[in-house]
């Protein structure tokens, strides 16, 4: 197999050289190009990624740590979307993304900071990382640059990037006492997740803004499945007193308790009215179509892609905060009241 070494001794050149040939690099004459791009073709030289990195000292390869909170892997319509305009940036930039599995093996490095390292990566896309993780420590006093999603990591070379979700929440809020209710539930994640507990601060401060009434037993867990969703709104149907609207902070969540109030003979959007947090394409789908808040997932994959070749671009690029808006969208599971 012919190598840069054997197209670099049969030019006379050195393995830098043709490596900046490879790579378009102005800093090398006409006449040498020339010489060198006429043997590659007399040999019928393929490039490999370890040559056109030589002259750059780069992989041209970005690091991918997903961690799926609700265990529907790349299939989540989430993830999907934002890793898909994601990939189009830094594909159009030479970028290929290597997707870290989850599974810690024996001989192999643990943590994120010495993974991204063996694996050589130019730089890091976390998605769906929880707080929690004791790896985020080192990452975030790593020299790697790290763009994350939903998740607040900050370091001298990390940024991050998601939804306006308090505004988002407050929006639906007040969406829904637009339309006469003011008993108003809450199924969400409160504290596992920065999403997860910027909805449900949205949902705490909306009660005091718009004098609404609060309720204990109106605030209730979910994970953001459809199971967590269903098995909430089962037991806020065993409370002495409804609510006339419930909101989630997913619209998996949503799906969940609709499925819950049918069961017991419940029209979701007459009954009791629910609206939801994302804008998956599902939700336009069921019965009723769901009234949520759209998270503009395209944006987020492209905008977090920008910062990311930004930061890989430049050492002295400080750490942004980005937020993305949202908006509602109107839909059937919300009915208006007197």
């Amino acid at each position: 197999m012919t190598t840069i070494y054997d197209i670099a001794k049969r030019a006379g050149v050195s393995p830098t050289t043709v490596s900046k040939v490879l790579n378009g690099y102005p800093d090398v004459s006409l006449k040498t190009r020339g010489k060198v791009q006429r043997i590659m073709s007399e040999l019928g030289y393929q490039p490999s990624a370890a040559a056109r990195s030589l002259a750059t000292n780069r992989s041209m390869t970005v690091g991918v740590f997903f961690q799926d909170h609700v265990n529907s892997g790349l299939r989540h319509p989430f993830l999907h979307d934002v890793l898909a305009s994601f990939k189009d940036v830094v594909g159009g930039k030479g970028y290929d993304l290597l997707l870290f599995s989850d599974a810690e093996r024996e001989n192999f490095p643990s943590g994120f900071e010495a993974r991204a390292k063996h694996r050589d990566v130019d730089g890091l896309l976390l998605v769906g990382v929880p707080r929690t993780d004791p790896g985020l420590v080192a990452l975030a006093r790593s020299r790697i640059p790290v763009v994350s999603i939903d998740l607040d990591l900050i370091g001298s070379r990390a940024s991050y990037l998601m939804s306006d979700n308090l505004g988002g929440t407050r929006a639906a809020m007040s969406f829904l006492l637009n339309n006469g209710h003011r008993k108003i539930a809450f199924i969400g994640d409160r504290l596992g997740t920065k999403p997860g507990h910027d909805r449900m601060l949205g949902y705490q401060q909306s009660l005091q803004e718009l004098d609404l009434p609060f309720r204990s037993e109106w605030m209730l867990d979910g994970d953001f499945t459809e199971v967590s969703g269903y098995e909430a709104m089962k037991k806020l149907l065993q409370v002495s007193e409804l609510p006339t609207a419930v909101f989630c902070a997913s619209d998996m969540m949503a799906i969940g308790a609709f499925r819950a109030l049918q069961e017991v003979g419940k029209k979701p959007g007459q009954d009791i009215s629910v609206m939801g947090f994302d804008d998956i394409e599902l939700a336009r789908y069921v019965t009723p179509s769901l009234t949520t808040v759209r998270q503009n997932k395209e944006e987020m994959g492209r905008l977090a892609a920008f910062e990311l070749l930004e930061l890989m671009a430049r050492e002295d690029k400080p750490p942004t905060v980005i937020t993305v808006d949202t908006e509602i969208v109107v839909r059937e599971s919300v009915c208006s009241i007197s």
